[in-house]
């Protein structure tokens, strides 16, 4: 594991057990309360340099993220992937639950996700994607034959995607998946994970 997603986890960790220990005194009561809360704690956080100037940007994303938001930016969610992605546990998990948890984490930053029927995926009503609008599209065909019984990677899982790639990028090595390009039009690659060999 490497040093800086071991601060990342560790700024995810404090952040979550300042939240819990806010429920059980009763201070916390709704998820929107938790938002407050958690935008709170970052902002004092950040005045009071709590965590090294390496985190000052994540610090910086996750207030964005929740005064921009508001509900909607799931801070504890968000906060609870940065833990996972950063203290080795995610790594232990097979591949099935790794893309899941990739996939969540990309929701999490306000992209579109979106799991296609075939009709979808292909064909006179295939969907039209926007390529101003981050998101990234599997066919449910290949996601349901995709992995074995232990939830590990059949084959190399095709998708579409729009958007910023090196930030997916980095949302997928955290859960160790890549993504590499397979078409001309460059929305169409493949995510692999990092133990999947088409050998």
């Amino acid at each position: 594991m490497d040093k800086e997603n071991l601060n990342v986890s560790h700024l995810a960790w404090c952040g979550l057990i300042a939240l819990h220990t806010a429920r059980q005194d009763g201070f916390v009561n709704s998820p929107a309360q938790d938002n407050l809360f958690l935008t709170r704690w970052l902002a004092t956080a950040e005045k009071q340099r709590r965590f090294g100037r390496k985190l000052a940007s994540d610090i910086s994303w996750l207030l964005r993220e929740g005064r921009g938001k508001g509900l909607r930016a799931d801070l504890p969610g968000k906060l609870d992937y940065l833990w996972r992605a950063g203290n080795g546990n995610l790594q232990a998990q097979n591949d099935l639950f790794r893309l899941q948890h990739a996939l969540h984490a990309v929701k999490l930053t306000g992209w579109i996700y979106m799991v296609l029927a075939e009709s979808e995926w292909s064909g006179r009503r295939q969907l039209r994607l926007s390529p101003s609008v981050s998101g990234i599209y599997l066919e449910r065909r290949a996601l349901d034959t995709g992995f074995d019984e232990h939830g590990r990677q059949r084959i190399a899982l095709p998708v579409r995607i729009t958007g910023e790639l090196t930030g997916l990028d980095v949302l997928l090595n955290r859960s160790g998946w890549r993504r590499v390009p397979a078409g001309e039009d460059g929305q169409m690659h493949h995510l692999l994970a990092e133990s999947f060999s088409d050998a």
